[in-house]
């Protein structure tokens, strides 16, 4: 698997620039530097080494992250006010995902109904770590971020398998679709974009990153002060309120479900239930 350069559709796999340049991991920890290096590579490439969409298979944008991290209960409900939400909590509520579980875009997914048959999926931001991070202040947060992507945070809700803990439901083989990309943090302003999810085109998730209660540098802080991010390292930001119309907050994924999770700037990440 090899990290690729998207422009306008078409990919670009990335071997030339550099061994230590191949891998996304790689990428990120070189942040801006490495960045510049793979587009002036690029910018000297024939045409004929460009694929479109239907030369390529793609796999998670982060094959191999070291860590991944998952906030709960991030977004406010709609009748919450910036200044009047009771709802908050003290401190971003850090849970966790297997590495073993990241799927890509367009896979699907399967999973044991003896063992869970009470799955659903979520929309959220994904923040790819660029630089390693510990105990950061929020005033440099950002400088440790790489960029951003899309993360399905597929969860079992079964309370006899974690409790309140949710590892294992969450960790599942293929319970972390992530892709499509990772937009680079100084092309992608994330403080509000839109972000949503369908399920067989109908909408079940559709908020706005601005109403996140906690930012993107008070969790990359928060966590720093706790655990060292490493590059490569992937935090899920939390998730929207369920929509309250069909097919409501309690549909759980079933067999033949299309699941889509969008966000405004990065793009569509579809995952099939078989």
């Amino acid at each position: 698997m090899r990290a690729a350069l998207v422009r306008d559709d078409r990919f670009l796999p990335i071997v030339g620039p550099g061994d230590e340049l191949e891998s996304i991991r790689a990428i990120a920890a070189g942040r801006w530097p490495a960045l510049e290096t793979i587009a002036s590579w690029a910018d000297e490439q024939p045409e004929v080494a460009w694929r479109t969409r239907g030369d390529v298979e793609l796999g998670p944008v982060i094959p191999d992250p070291g860590a991944i991290y998952t906030i709960g209960d991030n977004y406010r409900p709609p009748e919450a006010g910036e200044n009047d939400d009771p709802g908050r909590p003290t401190a971003p509520l850090v849970y966790g995902k297997a590495s073993t579980s990241v799927a890509a875009d367009g896979a699907t997914l399967a999973w044991d109904r003896a063992v869970t048959n009470d799955v659903d999926g979520e929309v959220e931001l994904g923040i790819v770590i660029g630089a390693e991070a510990w105990r950061v202040p929020e005033t440099s947060a950002m400088d440790h971020v790489f960029g951003f992507t899309i993360v399905n945070d597929v969860s079992a809700r079964d309370a006899r398998l974690d409790g309140d803990q949710w590892l294992l439901g969450k960790s599942m083989p293929g319970f972390c679709p992530v892709g499509p990309v990772i937009v680079s943090a100084d092309e992608l302003d994330a403080t509000d974009l839109r972000l949503g999810c369908t399920i067989n085109g109908e909408a079940i998730q559709d908020g706005r990153t601005s109403d996140m209660r906690f930012s993107i540098a008070e969790i990359v802080s928060f966590i720093t002060h706790h655990l060292r991010l490493r590059p490569g390292d992937l935090i899920a930001t939390g998730t929207p309120v369920r929509l309250s119309t069909p097919p409501g907050p309690d549909r759980r994924l079933q067999s033949g479900d299309t699941v889509t999770c969008w966000i405004e700037g990065i793009g569509d990440l579809t995952t099939h239930i078989a």
